[in-house]
């Protein structure tokens, strides 16, 4: 484990494996630097790779009031005067979406399932909730109300809520949340921010993965100045590292 120094002083916890053209991986809601690190070992047979505790998370530090653009700081920490290709999954696509949109030195993107929602959907009532619950000092649950927002079963909640250190990653939901409403109150598709980012950009979807998922992808790629699209057949939102390094060692290493 390595750190770094944020803008404002927050220290970021980060990992650095292989070596090679450098990419970033950002992790989603609830993700530590260790959900990406099976992706992270498979890439780094060719690539400089790094993943890391987003603030508030792991090993890294935090500091108040939280914004989105503190986190964006942090990714501009961790490129420390360089370049690298950068990958998000989840919300954590949505944060490499807003990095990336702000004109930082991104070699290419990679987009996995950033989860906007459809035009018109509101889940406010539902994400109010699960803030309420965080200030109520109930993570177990703020954490249990956010997995069944997002379909999971009933007992991949109860298991994954009950899990160690899980309560004490919550308050992090109310980061993700900011992140997903960047640039478009409501969860909805930031189609200005989207339209700034000039890289050559990857979106990825799985086929298995809920329909509203794969709609997004569609609409971002038509966004874009210079994106295309990788559909995962079979695959739901948590795709295996195995299948996923392949296809974004091929669009990374394209020249």
């Amino acid at each position: 484990m390595e750190k770094v120094t944020s803008a404002d002083g927050t220290t970021i916890a980060y990992d650095r494996l292989g070596r090679g053209d450098r990419v970033i991986l950002v992790g989603g809601a609830l993700c530590d630097r260790h959900a990406l690190r099976p992706l992270a070992d498979v890439l780094a047979r060719d690539f400089d790779v790094i993943t890391y505790d987003r603030r508030g998370r792991g090993d890294s530090g935090d500091s108040t009031p939280y914004s989105v653009e503190r986190e964006v700081e942090d990714i501009e920490a961790l490129l420390n005067g360089g370049s690298a290709a950068i990958y998000g999954h989840s919300s954590g696509a949505g944060l490499a979406a807003i990095a990336a949109s702000s004109g930082l030195p991104f070699t290419k993107v990679v987009l996995h399932e950033p989860p906007y929602g459809p035009d018109g959907a509101d889940s406010s009532e539902d994400g109010n909730r699960v803030l309420e619950l965080i200030r109520e000092g109930q993570g177990q649950e703020a954490v249990g109300l956010f997995l069944t927002m997002t379909g999971m079963p009933q007992p991949e909640v109860l298991a994954v809520a009950g899990a160690p250190g899980m309560a004490e990653v919550a308050p992090t939901l109310a980061y993700d949340f900011a992140v997903m409403d960047y640039g478009q109150s409501g969860g909805g598709i930031p189609v200005g921010l989207l339209g700034k980012i000039t890289q050559e950009t990857l979106v990825v979807a799985g086929t298995a993965s809920a329909p509203f998922m794969m709609e997004a992808a569609h609409r971002i790629v038509g966004i874009l100045p210079s994106a295309r699209s990788v559909e995962l057949a079979g695959q739901q939102h948590a795709v295996p590292a195995e299948l996923l390094a392949p296809v974004l060692a091929d669009f990374l290493s394209r020249r």
